[in-house]
C-alpha cells in the first residue's frame, strides 16, 4: 500500500510511518519539497505519483525513490540525465482519459517506452494505470485487466493499480500496490489537516 498525503501537512507522513507503512506517493512537486525531509526522518519511500513535467524532474531528483508517472520518451530521457539509474513505473492510459490530463501512454505504446527506459539504464519495476473518474469502480476493470496483462507479457513485476474508491477491484485484477489516501487519511481539506496535528 502506498500512503498518498496529497493534501495533508507532514503531520500525514508520520501518521504513515507510525501505522507501519514503508512509502508515501505525492502528486505535486511543491508539495513534496515540503514534506521531503519529514520522509526521509521516518525512512519512508517517495513515489512520485503526479502528472510529471520534464523541467521538474531537476528539482525531484535526489528526493523521489521511485518515478510512477513515466509516460513518454522525452521524460525517459530527462530521468536518464538527471537520475541515473532510477527506478520507474511506466504509466498506462487504460481509460482513454489521458486528454483529460490523467497522463499516460496508449498500450500499444508500452513495450516501445519500456524497452527505451531500460536502454537508458533506468530500472523499469512495472506499470502504473489510473482508472477512471466516472462510471464507479467496475469502470476500471477492463482497464486494470489489460494493464495487468501487459505487465506480464513484459515480465514487469509491480502493477500499480487502484486507489480509495476503485481499490477493490485492482486487487481483484492482479494490481500488486494500491495508491490510497482518503480512505487512510479521510476527506482532503483543511479540516481534515488540522485533525492530523492534533
Amino acid at each position: 500500500m502506498l500512503a498518498v498525503t496529497k493534501g495533508f501537512g507532514p503531520p500525514a507522513v508520520v501518521a504513515a510511518a507510525a501505522a507501519g507503512l514503508d512509502k508515501i506517493g505525492e502528486n505535486y512537486a511543491q508539495e513534496l519539497a515540503t514534506k521531503a525531509s519529514a520522509a526521509s526522518a521516518a525512512g519512508l519511500a517517495v513515489h512520485f505519483i503526479g502528472r510529471l513535467q520534464s523541467n521538474k524532474v531537476r528539482q525531484l531528483a535526489g528526493v523521489v525513490d521511485v518515478w510512477e508517472t513515466v509516460d513518454r520518451p522525452r521524460l525517459v530521457a530527462e530521468l536518464a540525465r538527471r537520475a541515473p539509474g532510477t527506478t520507474i513505473l511506466v504509466q498506462v492510459d487504460s481509460s482513454d482519459e489521458a486528454a483529460a490530463g490523467k497522463g499516460g501512454c496508449s498500450p500499444a505504446e508500452v513495450g516501445d517506452l519500456v524497452a527505451a527506459a531500460l536502454d537508458a539504464g533506468l530500472v523499469v519495476d512495472g506499470l502504473m494505470t489510473v482508472g477512471p473518474t466516472t462510471g464507479g469502480p467496475d469502470a476500471a476493470r477492463a482497464g486494470f485487466r489489460r494493464t495487468r496483462r501487459l505487465a506480464d507479457e513484459l515480465g514487469l513485476r509491480t502493477c500499480s493499480m487502484g486507489m480509495s474508491g476503485d481499490l477493490e477491484v485492482a486487487v481483484e485484477e492482479g494490481s500488486t500496490r494500491v495508491r490510497v489516501g482518503t480512505a487512510l487519511f479521510g476527506p482532503r481539506g483543511q479540516a481534515s489537516a488540522d485533525a492530523l496535528t492534533s
